[in-house]
Formats: C-alpha cells, structure tokens, sequence
C-alpha cells in the first residue's frame, strides 16, 4: 500500500507505546484501545451438562450422584501475562478476555466482579456447580527470569492445577519448560511462535493462540489472490525465522513466488537502510514484514525515505483496533488476513465477549481477547471431560483431542501436537473511522491446517499428518 510521510509521523506518535519491547515478542506491539460507548451486556448462556463420567477398573456402588461438576479441592489456575513491561497492551487483553472467559464457561461471576482489575486484586473464584476454580494472576513484565519466579511461586505455594500465557515467545519456552518439570499443563497465549508446539513440544504443552503457520496460510490466501511475486524481511530469532519459513511455504504453495533469500535483520535494528535498499531493488511487488517492537517505527521510516513504499505494497495481516487507522489511513479497499476481528464471528460465545467487553470495560475485543476467552472455556471443558480430576496425566488425555466452542468459533486441539486447529479471517476494509472498530466487512473463513513440525526424535506422533511443510517434503 501506498504510505504518505504523514503515516511515517503519525507512527512516531505512537512509537512511546512500543519503545520497550522485547527481543522475543509475539508480534507487532499495538496501543490500548480508546473507549468506546458501551451496549447493554447480553445474558450468558447456561452452563453446558457435563458428559457421563467413567466408570473405575473397579466399580463400586455409590449414592445417587450429585448433579453437575464436583471437586475435592477448588481448581487453581494461574494466568501469568505481561501487565508492566513492553508487552502490556497484550496483558490488558488477556485479563478481562480470561476473566470474562471463566464467567461464560462456568455461568458464575467472579469474586472480583464485574471487572477485574490487577491493581486491586490478583486473586478471582469462579463456582461450577460443586466445584470452585480459583484463578491467581501474576505480572512476568515480559522478562523471562520474571516469567520463572512467578511460575515456581505459583505452582510451589499456590499448588495450581493449570498455568496459562504468555506474551512473549521467549518468556513462554522458559514457561515450558517449567509446566513439564512439575507435571502441569500449560495453555499457551496468546505467544505464537511455531517452536512453541514444534521443536520445544512437551506433553503438558498445550495452546489456544494460533501459530506462525496459520498466519502465513491465512494470509497468503489473500496476498496471491492479488500478487504473484514477494520479498521477506523478518527478526533474526526464533519468532521471525518461523514466520518466515511459513510465509515462503504458504504463498509459494498458492502459487506465489520469492524472488531473493528471506533478509533477517537482528532484533535491535534501527537503522534499516541497507535491507530497504535490498528490497527496493528486487523489483517483488510486494513485500512481507515480520517484525515487532521498536523497530518498526525505523522499518516503516527507512522503507518510506527508500522509496518503497511507492513502488510495492506491503504485504501483512490487519491489526488492532486502535492503531489501524494510523496504519491503513490511506488504503480503505485493502482486502488483508486477520487472526480475529469481533465483527467477524457469529456465535453466542463472540456475542457474549463482544456485549461484555464493550458494556464494562469500555472497549470492543481486540486481536488476543479470543486467545484468553478460548484458554478459560478450554479449561473448564477439560474439567468437564474429567469429573473434577485434575491427576496431571487425566488432564493431558482430556485435553489431545478436546474440542469445544469459543468465539472464534470450534476450536480442536490436534492430538499430535496440541495445536489449536481454528477459524483464522479475510476482511475488506471500508473505513477507518467507525468509533467501535467496525472497520471490515466480511471476505472469507479460513480454518489453516499447519504441517507438524514436531523434533525428529517425536515424528512418529505425527501420524499421518505432513511433516515440516505444508507439502511434507
């Protein structure tokens, strides 16, 4: 698209809200949304009837069971996410969509009420039922040394059950690693790093947040329905390669063409120059960014003063609610991928985020409001298939092949390699001033099937599944 130097300015403006981000972030860094005026909250629905329990290796006769979900112990959950550190926009999202999450799925308001608020308490009790879940949140900032203490403190002295986040992809592996060592399953939002259930796959691994490759897949449906030849730039880490590999592997599969080796510039780059240089020179007709935090403001800058920005369309997915009409200002028409937008499902679940969200925080669901909902629902289904019983082993069958419906729709976690296999979407937009967000109309549904791209060592859990791309060569 087209960028005018008055977009360039209008993206500094904005540059304090992502001047601290770190080297591992899931993408690009977005503001707080604006208020926006409220709707009249909608009911929830009532609690879904839990399924037959199982019957022991050894039956007993018991008393007429008591209806509905029952616990010995309340359920503790800990949600860790970024609320102080450069990450935080993401914090704000996964709170209230987590919190408003738990309230759908067990048909309960929390303790907290209403809304919850960290600077008041870190502590929500929902009720199921027969059965409490006690929900401790806690500030990793983003840093991965943060993400452990907080970790062992939850599963060390609150003895919690499930841990959910975070933010960052680089916090989150560090998050892995932990949830494996102490046996608890850990549900991954809204990070989306393809490693995160790829090379550093363990059993108590487990995700809502969609992966690098069903961005790519979702998005190249877009692109080479216009444009049949690219140039990449990405991070040099982990996040950024992934996101590479995907997009040169989705949009070659539609059809696309790379007409130069993907350019990887490090992390903490702000002079970006030399690769505009090599991008303006390539005579691709669009070109794909991945990249996040402080960086982009230089990208965006450096592309503009290269004359990129007249000669080739950016290629990228749309973004938030707040920062879109800054960024696509100038391209009302543009028919892009998004991971979730409220305005495109239509379910009782998207409804019930989208009265709530509005009605008492003030905003319409953003890009990640979907990821937090999604990992509360998941929770309680879990509880759901398993009576109540929270063995670290029981918990982990339950949820390889769960499937449950969420805002974005039915969600399945692939037994294989615990990706979440969800609706991704393909919007026009036609305005940039509507004061809800109600930027799009709609285009399409995507529902991406990501290759499995589990270590060697771990293949033969692919079964059948195509292995490291999306061709399985």
């Amino acid at each position: 698209m087209k960028k005018s130097m008055f977009f360039v300015v209008a993206m500094l403006l904005v540059a304090s809200m992502v001047l601290g981000a770190c080297a591992q972030p899931t993408e690009t860094p977005i503001v707080t949304e604006p208020p926006v005026a409220t709707e009249e909250p909608v009911a929830t629905e009532p609690p879904v009837a839990t399924e037959e329990p199982v019957a022991t290796e050894e039956p007993v006769v018991t008393e007429e069971p008591a209806a509905g979900l029952t616990c010995a112990e309340p359920i503790k959950v800990g949600l860790i996410t970024d609320i102080t550190g450069p990450l935080a926009i993401y914090g704000v999202m996964m709170q209230r969509s987590f919190m408003l999450g738990m309230e759908y799925a067990t048909g309960s308001e929390g303790s907290a009420g209403p809304v919850f608020d960290f600077t008041k308490t870190q502590e929500n009790t929902f009720k199921i039922d027969n059965c409490e879940i006690q929900v401790f949140v806690r500030d990793d900032a983003g840093l991965p040394e943060t993400t452990t203490t907080v970790a062992n403190e939850l599963i060390d002295i609150q003895k919690v059950d499930f841990l959910v986040g975070t933010a960052s992809s680089g916090s989150t592996a560090v998050l892995q690693g932990i949830a494996l060592a102490n046996e608890v399953p850990l549900i991954v939002a809204p990070a989306a790093a393809n490693d995160i259930t790829g090379k550093d796959f363990n059993e108590f691994t487990f995700r809502t947040s969609r992966n690098n490759y069903q961005d790519a897949i979702n998005e190249c449906k877009a692109l080479t329905a216009k444009y049949t030849s690219f140039i990449q730039i990405a991070a040099d880490y982990a996040f950024g390669h992934g996101s590479a590999e995907a997009f040169r592997d989705a949009c070659t599969l539609e059809g696309g063409t790379f007409v130069a080796d993907d350019i990887f510039a490090p992390a903490t780059t702000t002079d970006f120059t030399p690769y505009m240089e090599q991008i303006a020179a390539s005579g691709a007709e669009a070109y794909i960014v991945t990249w996040a935090g402080s960086g982009f403001i230089s990208l965006v800058q450096a592309a503009e003063d290269q004359g990129v920005t007249e000669t080739m369309e950016l290629g990228t997915t749309f973004i938030d609610n707040a920062l879109t009409p800054v960024f696509y200002g100038n391209a009302v028409g543009t028919t892009a991928g998004i991971v979730y937008h409220w305005s495109a499902p239509k379910n009782p679940a998207n409804d019930f985020l989208v009265a709530e969200a509005s009605g008492r925080y003030g905003v319409y669901p953003d890009l990640f409001d979907a990821d937090g909902m999604n990992a509360a629902i998941m929770i309680i289904e879990t509880l759901k298939k398993t009576n109540g019983d929270v063995t670290p082993a029981t918990l982990v069958a339950a949820m390889e092949g769960l499937e449950f419906e969420g805002p974005k729709g039915t969600i399945y976690i692939r037994p294989e390699d615990h990706v979440a296999i969800q609706d991704m979407y393909i919007l026009k937009l036609e305005n940039v001033t509507d004061p809800t967000g109600n930027y799009y109309s709609y285009v399409d549904t995507t529902r991406p099937e990501p290759p499995c791209l589990l270590p060697e060592a771990l293949q033969d859990r692919c079964g059948d599944l195509p292995i490291g791309s999306l061709s399985g060569n």
